[in-house]
């Protein structure tokens, strides 16, 4: 029986790969146990400098997996069933979103309801030109998780964001680049040869600044602006300090270009 979940760690790159194609890598309990459990491993792994996020098959994810929900249902075990918020899907899309590294989702299929909600907390969203987006919650009457309350209105406004939410419908790979749910459409036969080059070139980056930039980023999205810039110079004092920044000055004097350690 083949991991719902496979981990590959090389040259600084985390690929994390979604892996129950016969379900559309549709999360059952296993697979969301496996996910929360991987992204946080590598959220906290030093040598991990980038982390790719993606699925087999003809979809990225496509959120809960609704036959193993209807059974619970029916086995009147609804009040642990919706424990599956909090004890799977918020700790795994906050470390998503706070881990301290680039992290880029390959949407390599469709990315319905939770799934999609995993590629908007992610920085880089390559998405296959045969794949698209769907906010599927209401389609089965329950309210958006995931994070998707938080992101989807700060990619593509709140109204947008309501009318995605309230009526959902496939979007395109085209009109998901259109609306910015998209950083960029890629030929299906192509995705994976450019997410490695983006990773690569995130993976040999400033490791830290990066973590900095994110943290910054996400930080003046709930907070004023005196405390937004106040967080800004704590983080200038943070890659400040580091290896990288002190050598990538160096490399500028000397005409250089600078190599990153990720310190």
């Amino acid at each position: 029986m083949t991991e719902p979940v496979r981990l590959d760690v090389a040259d600084g790159v985390a690929t994390i790969t979604l892996d129950r194609p016969e379900a559309m890598n549709s999360l059952d309990v296993a697979t969301k146990v496996a996910l929360r459990d991987t992204v946080t491993q590598v959220a906290e792994d030093e040598a991990v400098r980038c982390v790719v996020l993606t699925g087999t098959g003809r979809a990225f994810c496509v959120g809960q997996d609704l036959k193993e929900h209807i059974e619970l249902l029916k086995g009147g075990t609804s009040d642990s069933l919706f424990r599956t918020v909090p004890d799977h899907y918020n700790p795994t899309v906050t470390a998503l979103m706070t881990m301290p590294k680039p992290v880029v989702a390959a949407v390599n299929g469709v990315a319905a309801g939770a799934g999609a909600s995993l590629a908007f907390a992610c920085d880089f969203r390559l998405v296959a030109d045969t794949a698209g987006f769907n906010l599927a919650f209401t389609g089965v009457a329950l309210s958006c998780d995931t994070g998707s309350s938080w992101t989807l209105p700060r990619l593509v406004g709140r109204a947008k964001a309501l009318e995605l939410l309230y009526f959902p419908r496939t979007l395109s790979a085209e009109e998901s680049l259109e609306l910015g749910l998209a950083t960029k459409v890629i030929p299906a036969a192509d995705l994976a040869s450019e997410t490695s080059t983006l990773a690569a070139r995130l993976a040999a980056g400033p490791t830290v600044a990066f973590g900095a930039v994110r943290r910054s980023v996400t930080y003046a999205a709930g907070h004023d602006f005196e405390s937004s810039v106040a967080f800004e110079a704590e983080m200038m004092s943070l890659t400040g300090s580091t290896r990288d920044h002190h050598h990538a000055v160096e490399a500028f004097v000397a005409k250089e270009k600078p190599v990153y350690e990720g310190r």
